[in-house]
């Protein structure tokens, strides 16, 4: 099994996990924790697919991963009650997801040979869209939106590393950690030191 393919497992199993407890919270039913666990942990890297023109998308061409992600949906409905604190486990969760998915946006960009460009927005892309499409389909305020949140700019700071470690020669195992790494630090950052981007205040007009 490629690295690639790891990736792309890996992610599915988090964020399908994160969209299960999203689901939790919004009391859903067992069906509704599929699609939700589902929705998450295929949205960024269908949309990945589609954009670059791999066929078939990833989970059309190798179905265990909507079993993985149903597992994992199953297992959350049982065992979320046992969660003191759904939110905290979900954002934390939700942060290795975006670092895992990011790099497996960014590597399937770079085994295509696309511009630096291309790679970052697949990493920005596979990152950020399953997590934005999990909260607004549960009416929650997305993750990716919050002010000043450092989210999107992590998987781009991410995918840009790998850019960057290819240019010089690094192999795809050094490359790919260097993007997970990268966007999970900034992240874990965000959460635990409280590091912000500058917001946007409205202001008077001049006299």
């Amino acid at each position: 099994m490629s690295g690639l393919a790891l990736l792309d497992y890996a992610s599915v199993l988090v964020f399908a996990l994160t969209g299960a407890l999203v689901a939790s919270r919004a009391q859903l039913d067992l069906v509704g924790f599929a699609f939700m666990a589902c929705l998450t942990a295929v949205g960024g890297g269908t949309v990945r697919d589609l954009l670059l023109d791999r066929h078939p998308v990833f989970w059309v061409g190798q179905p265990d991963y909507i079993l993985i992600a149903t597992a994992a949906a199953v297992v959350v409905f049982f065992t979320a009650h046992l969660v003191e604190s759904r939110y905290n486990l979900l954002v934390w969760l939700d942060s290795f997801a975006l670092s895992i998915a990011a790099a497996a946006g960014a590597g399937a960009a770079l085994s295509l040979n696309q511009s630096g460009v291309i790679v970052v927005l697949m990493g920005v892309t596979t990152g950020c869209l399953g997590g934005l499409m999990r909260d607004v389909v549960c009416n929650e305020v997305p993750l990716v939106l919050k002010q000043g949140e450092l989210y999107v700019s992590c998987a781009f700071a991410g995918a840009f590393a790998a850019v960057i470690a290819t240019r010089l020669g690094f192999d795809e195992l050094a490359t790919l950690a260097a993007c997970a790494l990268i966007c999970w630090a900034l992240r874990a950052g965000s959460l635990v030191f409280g590091w912000r981007l500058p917001v946007y205040k409205a202001r008077p007009p001049r006299q």
